[in-house]
């Protein structure tokens, strides 16, 4: 089973994946989740909840880095479990996707805060 939580701010949409991204309809569901936020500038995939990569959850992948790429958005591979890390590695397909750790993405989220001063309260609210 995949779950998949959604936040947007600004022109970024942060999507936490937990679970499998595996052949079916957990493909499908991140497949959804993704191509939902075509109206962002950034979709960054959570991957650190990831426990299962199947070879269906590499295409898909693979497939939204491409529809992304070709209308874009920038879709970003955050803090992969390190299953997930491995199986990218050993594919070599951790140079095919932008990949960084979770401080990585903070200095994206922190550029957005400086350009969103409702985010900022929010933020400084939390």
């Amino acid at each position: 089973m995949l779950t998949i939580d959604v936040e947007r701010t600004g022109d970024v949409a942060v999507a936490r994946c937990a679970g499998r991204i595996v052949r079916g309809e957990e493909v499908r569901t991140l497949r959804n989740a993704v191509i939902g936020e075509k109206n962002t500038r950034i979709v960054v995939l959570d991957l650190s909840d990831v426990e299962t990569l199947d070879a269906g959850g590499l295409t898909a992948l693979l497939s939204l880095h491409q529809w992304s790429r070709s209308r874009g958005i920038q879709l970003k591979l955050v803090n992969p479990s390190h299953f997930v890390h491995e199986i990218l590695m050993r594919t070599r397909l951790d140079s095919v996707f932008d990949i960084s750790t979770f401080d990585d993405a903070l200095v994206v989220l922190r550029s957005v805060q400086s350009r969103c001063p409702r985010y900022t309260a929010e933020v400084a609210l939390a």
